[in-house]
C-alpha cells in the first residue's frame, strides 16, 4: 500500500490554536479526563508540544534523548528509511509513538504541533515545505538547505504559512556567543574588517569498489530522495554522506554553517550578502568522497567593508579545532567552536553591557527558545531567514570551487551575475516524485 502524500493546501487550525478558539465557546461544564488539565508540577496535555521527528540517526537519538526527557513534549510519531534506526528510536518512547518509512504520511498527522527534521541535508528543504504546508512548526538541522532556490522556498514556506522555523545552529543559544555578540556589537573591539576562520580538513576515503544493493532494513529510493541517483555504497551512507558534495558537502557545510552563523550573528549580517565569493581547494585523488581535503575561501562584502576568510586547515589560533578571530580596529577576539562548544574569550565573559547598549538575545537554550517561539510566535534566535543567509554562503563556496572561478554575488535577486550557467546550479530539479 502506497502511502498518501501530504497534502498541498493551505493547512488548516493547528491543535493548539483550534483548543485555544474553542474555549470561548464553551458555555457548559465538563468532565475532562485526568492529565488534559495541568496538575502541580506536571503539564496538562492541552500544554503539551505534540512533536514528530524525521531522522532517527546519531543527531536525530540526541534530539530523542531531549525531548523524551520533557514533560511538556510528547513524541508521537518518528519516521526514518533505515528500520534499524526506526526501531532504536521508538524505543526512546516506550513504544508511544508511531514509526514510518515515509516522512509524507506522519506530516499528514492533524495531532502534530511541530516537527524536527534530523536528515542528510539534501532533504532539509522539501520536507520543511511541506511541514509548513502541512501546518507545523518546524526545527530543522544545519545547514538549512543543500541549494540557494531550496533555503529561499523555506523562507517563503514560513512567511506564507505563518510558521516558526528554528535552523540547528545551536552556537547563538550559547552563553559564550551571547557574550561574544555582546562584546562586538557594543564596540568594544572597533570596526570589524576581517575575520578568519580555522578548521581541519576533510578526510579523504570511501571505497568505490563497495557499490551493492542497498540492505533490506534501508529503503535507499527514499534515502537517495531529490538527490541525483547513486547506487547503495555503505560508505556513501549515513554519517559519511558528508563527505559526498552532493549530500553533504563537506566541513564548510557542516561546521561552517555554526561558524558562519555566529560571525553572522555578532557582525549583524542576517540579512547582508557577500558581493564576492572565491573558493580554492584540491580534489581528492583516491577514494569515495569527492569533497576537497583542503579549502580556502574568501567572502568580501561591500555593506559593510568586510571579509571573511574560511581557512581548511588553516593556522590555530587557539587550542580548538575550529574557531574565528575577528579583526577590529581596537582589538581582536577569539570565538573557539561555534556549535553547542562555543567558547568565549575571559574579556567577552567579564563585560557587562550598560543599560542603553546592544543585549542580545540570551535564549534559555535552543529547543526551549523554539519551544518559546512556537507560543508567543515571534522568530527564534536561528529563525529561518537567517539560517537561508548561512547556507548560502556556505553553497556559494563550495559552488565556486566546482566552477573553478570566483562567483559575483547579487544578494537582492540571489543571482550569480553575468554567470547563466552558473546560475542553473543555484537548484535542482529533484528526482521523480521528490521534488519541490
Amino acid at each position: 500500500m502506497v502511502d498518501k502524500p501530504v497534502s498541498k493546501s493551505k493547512p488548516s487550525l493547528t491543535r493548539r490554536s483550534f483548543l485555544a478558539s474553542s474555549a470561548a465557546a464553551v458555555a457548559a461544564p465538563m468532565i475532562l479526563p485526568s492529565g488534559v488539565l495541568a496538575q502541580k508540577g506536571k503539564p496538562g496535555a492541552n500544554d503539551r508540544l505534540v512533536v514528530g521527528l524525521i531522522g532517527a540517526g546519531g543527531q536525530g537519538r540526541s534530539h530523542l534523548k531531549f525531548l523524551t526527557g520533557r514533560d511538556d513534549v510528547e513524541v508521537a510519531a518518528i519516521c526514518d528509511v533505515d528500520s534499524k534506526n526506526l526501531s532504536t528510536g521508538l524505543d526512546f518512547t516506550g513504544g508511544k509513538a508511531k514509526g514510518y518509512i515515509d516522512y509524507r504520511p506522519l506530516l499528514d498527522r492533524k495531532d502534530l504541533d511541530a516537527v524536527v527534521i534530523v536528515t542528510p541535508d539534501h532533504w532539509h528543504g522539501i520536507m520543511t515545505v511541506q511541514a509548513c504546508e502541512a501546518g507545523h512548526d518546524v526545527y530543522v538541522e544545519k545547514p538549512a538547505s543543500k541549494t540557494v532556490e531550496e533555503g529561499r522556498a523555506m523562507v517563503d514556506a514560513a512567511n506564507r504559512y505563518g510558521r516558526v522555523i528554528q535552523v540547528g545552529s545551536q552556537g547563538r543559544s550559547s552563553p559564550a556567543a551571547v557574550a561574544s555578540c555582546n562584546y562586538i556589537r557594543n564596540n568594544q573591539i572597533g570596526d570589524v574588517k576581517k575575520v578568519v576562520c580555522w578548521h581541519y580538513e576533510n578526510p579523504v576515503g570511501g571505497d568505490p569498489s563497495l557499490n551493492q544493493p542497498a540492505p533490506d532494513t534501508l529503503d535507499w529510493d527514499k534515502w537517495v530522495g531529490p538527490a541525483r541517483w547513486v547506487p547503495y555504497n555503505p560508505d556513501r551512507v549515513h554519517f559519511n554522506f558528508r563527505w559526498m558534495l552532493d549530500f553533504g558537502g563537506g566541513q564548510i557545510r557542516d561546521r561552517g554553517a555554526h561558524v558562519l552563523s555566529v560571525i553572522s550573528w555578532c557582525l549583524d549580517l542576517d540579512d547582508k550578502s557577500p558581493v564576492r565569493v572565491t573558493a580554492t581547494g584540491t580534489a581528492p585523488t583516491t577514494g569515495l568522497w569527492d569533497c576537497p581535503p583542503d579549502l580556502r575561501v574568501v567572502y568580501e562584502f561591500e555593506d559593510p567593508e568586510l571579509t571573511i576568510i574560511w581557512e581548511q586547515p588553516g593556522t590555530r589560533y587557539a587550542d580548538h579545532d575550529f574557531g574565528a578571530i575577528y579583526y577590529g580596529s581596537k582589538d581582536n577576539l577569539i570565538i573557539k567552536g561555534g556549535d553547542g562548544g562555543t567558547y568565549a574569550e575571559d574579556k567577552a565573559r567579564a563585560y557587562r553591557v550598560p543599560d542603553k547598549g546592544y543585549h542580545a538575545l540570551r535564549s534559555k537554550g535552543h529547543h526551549q527558545n523554539w519551544f518559546d517561539c512556537i507560543k508567543s510566535r515571534e522568530k527564534p534566535v536561528m529563525n529561518i531567514e537567517a539560517g537561508h543567509q548561512v547556507s548560502k554562503m556556505c553553497i556559494l563556496a563550495n559552488l565556486s570551487y566546482r566552477l573553478e572561478r570566483p562567483i559575483q554575488w547579487d544578494g537582492a535577486t540571489e543571482t550569480i551575475v553575468g554567470d547563466a550557467a552558473a546560475n542553473r546550479l543555484l537548484g535542482s530539479p529533484g528526482r521523480g516524485e521528490y521534488h519541490l
